[in-house]
């Protein structure tokens, strides 16, 4: 009788305190091989459903099961530039807007990029901007203003980087000081290619490629599947590296069509990233030692959708702005340690739970 007496006071305990104590997940730590960070640059949540409502297939987006949110705000700016977001993002430090792997006392700052170089990981940089524009700088470059675009372009010197894909040939060729850039990477072994048409040829080693001169044109006026073809052929070299490797994906030009407040823009370029997805999910559903993770170093336009269509595939948006805006962002994040980056953080965060992720330790 007493023992019966005993265990009903234990379950009636175990009522009263149902839920108050849930147990707390383990973080993930050094678990991930592989880092693929894919950016979007300029798209908030907007951005993201007027695709969805665009494409007659549900975007790869929405395949994530952990999405959380990232606040954006620079050093020096409620509202940041992609230089600063993208500096938070790769090394962990707020800075101020237009600084490129610098803190805000333009002291240089290493890079999840560079860390996982001296790892001995492969790494990269594939965009449909310049390769010395401000997001894919942040993570090979150090330099006190974005637009120091042929001092940007050495840097990429100074990092032993293995595959990096995007225009800017001319910060590389057409210089102030007559130097031909390209010429030293032939030197450091890269294959240099200036179409995604010589791809095939290359099936293993260093890639440079400089497709465009300046800036890509948009996805509908010529550039076409350059960033799903550019984010398989880094992928197939980079997972050559037995140690892994870290890839840095950005859709750029979400951000170029929202300061144009072109939906038109907005949505071609949204869908030409995702489809980017796709493949790096693709690649980490085969492999279960790969994290991929999506999300923007900042929102533009503040854009929202006025009227639109699931059945038509229709949008019409409307902008407050022509620039950037202070909204947080979205996170979403998938494979080992993908359940750190749920619920609301600092884009600072976002290094560090890679680094968590890796398993590497901060030199300070």
């Amino acid at each position: 009788m007493k023992s019966v007496f005993s265990l009903i006071i234990i379950v009636f305990i175990s009522l009263l305190t149902f839920g108050q104590h849930e147990p707390k997940s383990t973080p993930t730590i050094g678990k991930a091989k592989n880092i693929i960070l894919l950016i979007g640059d300029g798209m908030g949540t907007s951005q993201i459903y007027a695709g969805m409502t665009a494409k007659e297939e549900p975007l790869n987006i929405e395949q994530f099961k952990v999405a959380g949110f990232s606040k954006t705000y620079s050093a020096s700016n409620y509202i940041t530039d992609s230089g600063a977001g993208g500096t938070a993002i790769a090394t962990g430090y707020k800075t101020y807007n237009k600084a490129i792997g610098v803190d805000k006392d333009t002291i240089s700052r290493k890079s999840i990029l560079e860390y996982a170089d001296e790892k001995g990981k492969a790494t990269g940089l594939v965009a449909t901007s310049q390769v010395t524009h401000a997001t894919p700088a942040s993570f090979i470059a150090h330099q006190k203003q974005r637009y120091m675009y042929e001092e940007i372009a050495e840097d990429f010197f100074k990092t032993d980087i293995d595959v990096f894909i995007g225009g800017g040939l001319d910060h590389f060729t057409k210089r102030k000081d007559s130097v031909d850039l390209t010429i030293k990477l032939r030197e450091e072994k890269y294959q240099v290619v200036y179409h995604t048409d010589e791809f095939s040829r290359i099936k293993e080693g260093k890639l440079a490629g400089l497709l465009y001169d300046n800036a890509p044109p948009r996805y509908s006026e010529g550039r076409g599947e350059m960033l799903v073809k550019s984010t398989s052929k880094a992928i197939e070299l980079l997972s050559q590296n037995e140690n892994g490797f870290f890839l840095m994906v950005e859709g750029s030009q979400i951000d170029w069509g929202a300061h144009d407040n072109n939906t038109e823009y907005v949505v071609e370029e949204m869908i030409d990233f995702d489809n980017a997805v796709g493949i790096a999910l693709e690649f980490a559903k085969q492999h279960g030692n790969t994290l991929v993770i999506v999300t923007a170093d900042h929102e533009t336009g503040g854009m929202g959708l006025n009227e639109g269509s699931l059945l038509t595939h229709e949008v019409k948006a409307g902008f407050t702005s022509g620039n950037h805006t202070s909204v947080m962002v979205p996170v979403f994040a998938y494979g080992p340690g993908s359940e750190n980056f749920g619920g609301i953080q600092e884009n600072t965060d976002l290094f560090f739970k890679m680094m968590n992720a890796f398993g590497f330790i901060l030199d300070n």
